[in-house]
């Protein structure tokens, strides 16, 4: 997938099919949105494209009105996003700056310069409640009127329902944020997960007897907090698991070199000795988060926060006990 900030390229593609949207944690909705999308470029002759933004436009007018009550929690970083419209089979995501003249711009001259102009749209695909352009003024019925007049066609995408639910990147956050990852796994279609480099800490875990595998989540509110079991790719050719923390670290030694952003940080059960010690970081893994034991906790001294810790990966064991015992019954099941 070819990935461009801005249309100002001279790899961009002369022509496409684009559909518009911030696609936070590409859900099974956005993926039946992409199959369409990317049926009707094929049909065309034209690669599939998604048009996107950075920062999520209200972040942007969260920061404007400094009130970040307003900002959404972030389902997923940039990365693990542009990696799951790769898996998508999109052909092309030209991202844009959301910024003053953006947010200001006139839907008119959105259409024009744009998509027609900046992306040569010859077939465009919104979802129903797509809105755009300043004070969100464009709606399906403009965009589709100038398409008759421009030349190219546009089409508009129901919602996408699971057991009489709409999927959508809030009812996403809304599981993320009770708790419940076999709910966000069933929106998603997937785990939900979490990837990027593995960095260096103050390896305050370590000390404590927990080595952690540290990954940065580029954003300041995620959708989810917490401990939960998890299990950790990249790093063999089997998954680990793990227990983990993602959030701001309460009981943080202000000396910790990630000191005010959100990190998750990751102990696996059973460190692989080919590692050695130093031999993650850099990697790039993916964090599997399949089950939340309980909100992060503040612990006073490092001896509670060991023991903290400890429960915790008792917790981790315990679940995964659990799973594979299920596992083993339903495989009896099945052969019976």
């Amino acid at each position: 997938m070819q990935i461009l900030r801005g249309f100002h390229h001279p790899q961009i593609a002369r022509a496409c099919a684009v559909t518009i949207g911030n696609f936070d944690g590409v859900h099974r909705g956005h993926q039946a949105m992409l199959a369409l999308l990317n049926n009707e470029a094929r049909h065309r002759g034209v690669p599939s494209c998604v048009l996107t933004f950075e920062p999520h436009p209200r972040d942007y007018f969260a920061a404007l009105h400094r009130k970040p009550e307003l900002a959404p929690a972030r389902v997923a970083t940039l990365r693990d996003k542009l990696g799951e419209l790769r898996k998508c089979g999109v052909e092309q995501c030209v991202i844009l700056k959301f910024d003053q003249r953006l947010s200001s711009q006139q839907p008119e001259a959105f259409i024009d310069q744009v998509l027609v102009r900046g992306l040569g749209a010859k077939y465009v695909l919104v979802g129903d409640d797509f809105r755009f352009g300043a004070r969100r003024a464009g709606d399906y019925a403009m965009l589709d009127s100038a398409g008759s007049r421009q030349g190219f066609d546009v089409a508009r995408m129901n919602s996408y329902e699971v057991h009489g639910l709409r999927v959508s990147s809030s009812a996403v956050r809304e599981a993320l944020a009770r708790g419940d990852m076999a709910g966000t796994a069933a929106l998603l279609g997937r785990p939900y997960s979490i990837s990027g480099h593995v960095v260096h800490g103050r390896k305050l875990g370590r000390e404590l007897g927990f080595k952690t595998l540290n990954l940065r989540f580029s954003h300041w509110k995620p959708a989810a907090s917490g401990i939960f079991a998890v299990t950790v790719h990249g790093l063999g050719e089997e998954p680990l698991e793990g227990v983990a923390n993602l959030g701001i670290r309460p009981s943080l030694d202000p000396r910790d070199v990630n000191g005010g952003r959100v990190l998750l940080e990751t102990h696996c059960l059973d460190w692989p000795a080919s590692l050695g010690e130093e031999g993650a970081y850099g990697k790039i893994i993916r964090v599997e988060l399949l089950h939340k034991l309980h909100d992060e906790l503040r612990y006073d001294g490092l001896d509670a926060l060991k023991a903290g810790i400890a429960r915790d990966v008792e917790g981790a064991r315990a679940f995964f006990a659990s799973t594979h015992a299920e596992t083993r019954r339903q495989t009896t099941r099945d052969r019976i």
